[in-house]
């Protein structure tokens, strides 16, 4: 038998569903039995699962978050640390050359601090900057996604014609899916996406599917193709194509609501069980002395309080199995479950720091902390950066920014685009072991006083540190008082350069031009020094 009669041979008896020959491999979480024949599975794309499934998994997922507390902690979780109070702009123009435009940034950064007002850039005057940020933070998490509208128009006393409204995903019509539209597009659960699937535009209903004017009125909703330039839309992308967002609770759904139930469930049972003290055993009377108006014993107990029997009588108490002891460690079993479905540590869902020491809580909260960096970074290139793009230049060309003129920036509108953004950092853990850490990296080269502050000063930058230092220490000095503190001395004059500690001072000892090594020498002196 030839070699290619064999292959033949065996991929038959595949297909046939015989067994394969001996030394012949396959996965094993493929493998048919009778251990997995209830394990239904189906080759379907990322928008076939999503359409039917989008409408109850974002019902399920706002019902948990309104009434389970587990599940709105994780919100919170989420929303605190990945946005916090807001992400703040610094502006990086550069000059030719390659220095900071200061003022030019600086003008940039008070025009988009005047804009973030919640009077000039919502719609509805309602919200600030940093707190559409939270909303759509909020929104990505309960309901997988969240669309802004972008209005070329001017609110309030804003100098800037634009403003952002929310638009709750329930009003993207889902249910609303087209072969082809607009010659090679489709619909995709409203939204219109060309042959790459790159989206084109968005399908809005003018009422949100479950709106308290649709209930009064009777009216129905209008569907509004609305171009997708002037939309954002932030979900995550676990599969491509994927046209739509899912709840991220998705996967520890049915574990947050059985948590709920059994938890309620004890509760009520150890209620019950509270309020039964125990039971009265009467003697059994002859049959001719039982009467119609003989009523059950009863006995209302209160703290403290010694009954009487009657003769006869006999008390047996009642010894109640709730609360239930093992109850805690189911708990907590199934709530590290759900943590590890959402992607975040059982300690920040819980906080429940007491089955653990200082190393594995540090370690937990260093991985967390790894996955907000993540989604940080993720929500600035979704949400930020494109924003801040569009502002500029509406700002630019309706004269907001006045030292940022209309030609130059139509130019070259990188420049003025250039920006970097600061997220919320977050303090130590251990602040004397990690503030020593950062010192000798600083001191080793293997960092920046940028990036430290980066990470840990919750949102400012080195510009805003140093401003405030220099602020405080001019202050304190005017008052005459002295802290422990270093203050940087005054930078040395041009052609000086600082002598190594314990040279003479004389001016006849430096005669000698130094070469290279010396001055590189000098030079790390002079930077000690200072």
């Amino acid at each position: 038998m030839s070699k290619l009669a064999a292959i033949r041979q065996r991929l038959g008896a595949l297909i046939a569903g015989k067994p394969a020959a001996r030394g012949q491999r396959m996965y094993h979480g493929a493998r048919q039995s009778r251990l997995t024949q209830g394990w239904g599975t189906a080759s379907t794309s990322a928008d076939a699962e999503i359409s039917l499934s989008l409408t109850p998994l974002r019902n399920r997922s706002r019902a948990l978050v309104r009434d389970a507390s587990y599940a709105k902690r994780a919100r919170d979780v989420v929303v605190n640390n990945v946005v916090g109070h807001g992400i703040g702009l610094q502006a990086q123009v550069m000059t030719t050359r390659d220095t900071l435009a200061e003022r030019i940034n600086a003008d940039i950064e008070r025009a988009w601090l005047e804009w973030a007002r919640a009077g000039r850039c919502h719609t509805g005057g309602t919200l600030a900057l940093p707190d559409i940020m939270r909303l759509c933070m909020s929104q990505v998490f309960e309901a997988g996604e969240i669309f802004v509208r972008k209005h070329p128009r001017t609110f309030g006393d804003s100098a800037v014609p634009l403003a952002l409204e929310i638009i709750e995903p329930e009003r993207i019509a889902d249910d609303y899916t087209v072969p082809q539209v607009g010659g090679s597009n489709v619909v995709r659960m409203g939204v219109e996406v060309d042959p790459f699937g790159r989206p084109v535009a968005y399908w809005v209903r003018d009422l949100h599917v479950g709106d308290i004017q649709r209930r009064n009125d009777g009216k129905t909703s209008t569907l509004t193709r609305v171009p997708a330039a002037e939309i954002i839309h932030l979900h995550l992308v676990d599969r491509w194509p994927q046209t739509r967002g899912v709840p991220w609770m998705h996967a520890a759904m049915r574990r947050l609501n059985d948590m709920d139930g059994y938890s309620e469930a004890e509760i009520v049972a150890a209620r019950s069980s509270a309020n039964v003290v125990g039971f009265i055993k009467s003697p059994e009377l002859p049959t001719g002395d039982q009467t119609d108006d003989a009523g059950p014993r009863e006995l209302a107990f209160e703290p403290g309080m010694i009954e009487h029997l009657a003769p006869g009588e006999e008390f047996q108490g009642f010894n109640p199995s709730r609360p239930n002891p093992a109850m805690d460690n189911f708990m907590r079993m199934m709530l590290r479950e759900v943590a590890s479905g959402i992607g975040v540590s059982y300690e920040s869902i819980s906080r429940d720091y007491s089955q653990s020491n200082y190393s594995s809580s540090r370690l937990s909260l260093l991985d967390d902390r790894d996955t907000w960096r993540v989604l940080q970074q993720w929500f600035i290139r979704s949400f930020c950066e494109p924003l801040f793009r569009e502002w500029l230049m509406v700002a630019t060309f309706a004269r907001a920014v006045a030292t940022v003129g209309v030609a130059e920036y139509a130019s070259n509108p990188a420049k003025f685009e250039a920006a970097t953004w600061k997220p919320r950092g977050w303090l130590w853990v251990d602040p004397t072991k990690e503030v020593g850490a950062y010192k000798e990296a600083i001191k080793a080269g293997m960092t920046t006083l940028t990036s430290v502050i980066a990470a840990t000063g919750g949102g400012q930058d080195i510009e805003d540190v140093l401003r405030e230092r220099k602020r405080e220490l001019s202050m304190l000095h005017e008052a005459g008082i002295e802290v422990d503190t270093t203050v940087v001395p005054p930078p040395l004059p041009a052609g000086t350069v600082a002598a190594e500690p314990g040279a003479s001072a004389d001016p006849e000892d430096a005669a000698d031009t130094p070469d290279a090594e010396d001055g590189a020498r000098v030079v790390s002196i002079a930077r000690q020094a200072a």
